[in-house]
């Protein structure tokens, strides 16, 4: 067996681009300023719902000011497109509007665009332009928006609803429940959450005149896919007028991802004014302007036999679409949907999804984008089911995983897990997490005054099904290797993670590999980055293309070296007569005269046609202060399969801030919108709480994988997968503690230390404890 390449597959190099970035050299949308440059700010409603006029004469006149646009002055723009709908129940989403007209509905919607010579100038502006508002009824939440004489927040969408549709089979279900032995239950809110990454948006438009021609440099998940929305549906331009730049990005989790408001106003702006445009987002912007994410109210139920085998589920799902359609928001709940059955052999499956709209800032993908609602229910459930029939958490599981024989196994919402083992790393899970002798830990924290509690959470989730993505791998003059690709790295990796693919097969260090990613003009087509899709078809794609330039350049090294193709082999930088010392250099086979160009690059593209199904056992073990309500998280272990792990250091840092992103939601973070008058409430980091490295634990991760058998590297694919476990496991730690001691089965994240000593007060006075 050959020894592993240094740097290839498997091995845990070090990030080559972290260098750069924690030396602050890094280079972000906002340190991109052209000089000279004007600068813009958005006018956003202090209303959640309102009839408006505006007058912008005085604040045109004031110093600086070279344009205010209205919707008067945008009208022959596109609205914000949602590219999802029902193939079965087609709806018609409301207009998403540039700049809102007469009619604003959630506070921070756009009502004008103002750019000066100065923020200052054009923070003066925006004071001065004079706005007359007329409330209207407002309406947060799923639950009041769906309630009878609700106010609307669209005339023609009665009741507030987009959609109302059932997924599975209902006939199956009732026949399920009508035999069941007991019947486990659960209601649940899933609360809506502000992305908050470390760089807020940004853009900045620069107009050639003379060729009629747009540079957007902007901080997004991608170039392509923005730059055919932008043109082809709002801006209605040619796509070859316009190039998109994406420089480093921090940070983006899918709420980068999207086309927003200010990245069409930008492109207006700097064509009416022939000028260097700049807008970047304050945090204000971010809270009350960008898309956020979750915000469901679901009830599950299992129907039970006596052994404790799952006989059947039914699941009604309220998702929050706020007042607009995001790019994908309806998408979120319903794909999510799909993935409720979890890892569980269950074949009678109902599921009713209503989309709702209500008067706050629009929902869309955040990290996971509906598979951690899904996993969330389904096993909140389980540990439900578990409790009504006194079985253990993990013997309910081991009765009902998919089994390995079972593989491929078909889920009744038809999707299809082609490989895995569950019971495998729950076990090893609860093996690390020393399971067994939990008690002893909950009597000696008794004794000390406070409460431990231990749950798990088994997850899966669906990825890289994107679409296609090419990779074109070129052979440099100076024999480095340069790959260009679609995909758009916000944090994740993507210079290393390809560098070690390519090295896998040619044997060079990372260094001499460049990678360049988000450029319109350079890259001819690309996906972007999300849905954990990056590796699963963009790394399918570089391999491939590497192995193609690898046969070109065995090619031009036979001609030289005077043997056949088939004798070589490459390594080092360097293709070699295999069991010899003749060989020619990367570098000279670059420089030879008359080679044909061609056979200097190579290009693959791949798409993954089945998803990939990550999964694994994230295990929690907590502990409660009575007194307080303050929870601390004691031992956190990870156990997943991800089929093949590419880079070993990379896997475990997008676990650990996928699961502190999961624990953040389920220990503290909520966006809280006032139910009279649609404010939000937690519109600053005064009010809406992010963890910090002090609120996680020392996670212990370790993989169990399982090759992938639908995808040619093996791989699952894994940026969203800590963040999917992460919400369920803590809950669960928390209630099984909270159950013990109190007889308390149920309570919403986040759950926060108010929330848990109002519950235990509460239980005490019930139970006379």
């Amino acid at each position: 067996m050959a020894a592993p390449i240094k740097f290839g597959v498997g091995q845990s190099v070090l990030r080559k681009e972290d260098d750069a970035l924690i030396r602050g050299k890094g280079r972000y949308t906002d340190d991109h300023s052209p000089q000279p440059a004007m600068h813009a700010l958005m006018l956003r409603s202090p209303h959640a719902h309102a009839k408006f006029t505006i007058n912008v004469t005085k604040a045109r006149g004031m110093p600086g000011v070279s344009l205010i646009l209205t919707a008067a002055e945008v009208g022959d723009l596109g609205d914000l497109p949602c590219l999802f709908n029902l193939e079965t129940d087609p709806f018609t989403g409301p207009p998403y509007p540039i700049l809102a007209k007469d009619e604003v509905r959630h506070v921070g919607d756009a009502v004008a665009f103002v750019v000066a010579d100065s923020i200052d100038q054009a923070r003066d502006a925006i004071e001065a332009i004079d706005v007359k508002w007329t409330p209207l009824p407002s309406v947060v939440g799923v639950v009041n928006a769906v309630k009878q004489g609700a106010p609307q927040v669209w005339p023609d969408k009665p009741g507030n609803v987009l959609f109302d549709v059932s997924i599975g089979d209902k006939k199956a279900a009732e026949a399920a429940f009508a035999k069941a032995h007991a019947v486990a239950e659960v209601s649940i809110v899933n609360p809506r959450v502000i992305t908050n990454f470390m760089e807020t948006r940004a853009a900045v438009a620069e107009y050639d005149a003379k060729r009629d021609h747009l540079t957007l440099t902007i901080g997004s998940q991608g170039s392509h896919r923005l730059r055919e929305i932008l043109c082809g549906m709002v801006l209605k331009m040619p796509m070859e007028k316009m190039r998109v730049i994406c420089p480093d990005v921090g940070g983006g989790f899918g709420t980068k991802l999207f086309p927003y408001r200010e990245y069409a106003l930008i492109s207006v702006a700097a064509k009416k004014l022939r000028k260097t445009i700049k807008w970047t987002a304050d945090r204000s912007d971010h809270f009350i302007g960008d898309a956020q994410g979750r915000d469901n109210v679901t009830t599950a139920k299992m129907a039970l036999a006596e052994d404790g085998k799952f006989l059947g589920m039914d699941v009604d799902l309220m998702g929050d679409m706020g007042a607009y359609l995001s790019t994908f928001g309806p998408y979120i709940p319903h794909g999510g949907a799909g993935m409720l059955p979890g890892l569980y052999d269950i074949q009678a499956f109902h599921c009713r999804v209503r989309t709702v709209f209500t008067n706050t800032v629009p929902v869309d993908a955040y990290r996971g984008a509906g598979r951690p609602e899904a996993a969330y229910v389904v096993e909140r459930l389980v540990d439900a089911a578990a409790r009504k029939l006194g079985m253990t958490p993990d013997a309910i599981r081991r009765k009902n995983f998919i089994p390995p024989k079972a593989m491929p196994y078909k889920t009744a919402t038809g999707k299809v897990y082609d490989s895995g083992d569950f019971t495998a790393h729950m076990k090893r899970a609860m093996e690390v997490a020393n399971w067994k002798e939990f008690p002893k830990r909950a009597k000696a924290a008794k004794k000390a005054g406070l409460m431990r509690g231990i749950g798990m959470a088994c997850y899966v989730e669906v990825c890289g099904t994107m679409g296609e993505e090419t990779a074109n791998v070129a052979l440099d003059p100076n024999g480095d290797i340069s790959i260009l690709i679609g995909t758009q790295s916000s944090g994740q990796g993507h210079q290393t993670a390809y560098a070690q693919l390519v090295a896998e097969q040619f044997g060079v260090p990372p260094e001499r590999v460049h990678i360049l990613q988000g450029d319109t003009d350079k890259i001819a087509t690309g996906l972007g980055t999300g849905g954990s899709a990056s590796i699963p078809t963009g790394g399918v794609s570089v391999e491939r293309a590497t192995r193609d330039l690898g046969g070109k350049l065995k090619e031009i090294a036979a001609e030289v070296l005077e043997t056949s193709a088939g004798d070589l082999e490459i390594s080092n930088g360097l293709v070699r007569i295999a069991g010899t010392d003749r060989s020619i250099s990367f570098a000279d086979l670059a420089k030879r005269p008359g080679v044909d160009p061609s056979k200097l690059n190579a290009s693959a593209t791949f798409a993954q046609a089945d998803g990939t199904y990550p999964n694994g056992t994230h295990l929690a073990e907590v502990e409660i202060d009575p007194a307080t309500g303050i929870i601390k998280i004691i031992n956190y272990v990870i156990v997943d399969d991800f089929g093949v792990t590419l880079n070993p250091l990379l896997l475990a840092g997008q676990v650990h801030g996928g699961a502190m992103q999961g624990i953040g939601q389920a220990l503290m973070e909520q966006a809280v919108y006032s139910a009279t008058d649609g404010q939000l409430v937690t519109g600053t980091f005064m009010d809406y709480a992010v963890p910090r490295a002090s609120d996680g634990p020392s996670f212990h991760f370790e993989t169990h994988n399982v090759p992938c058998t639908t995808n040619p590297l093996g791989v699952k694919g894994a940026g969203e997968a800590g963040a999917i476990g992460s919400c369920p496991a803590v809950v669960n730690a928390i209630i099984e503690g909270l159950w013990r001691e109190y007889k308390i089965d149920h309570i919403d994240m986040p759950a926060t230390a108010e929330r848990v000593w109002i519950a235990i007060r509460e239980a005490q006075k019930l139970h006379n404890l």
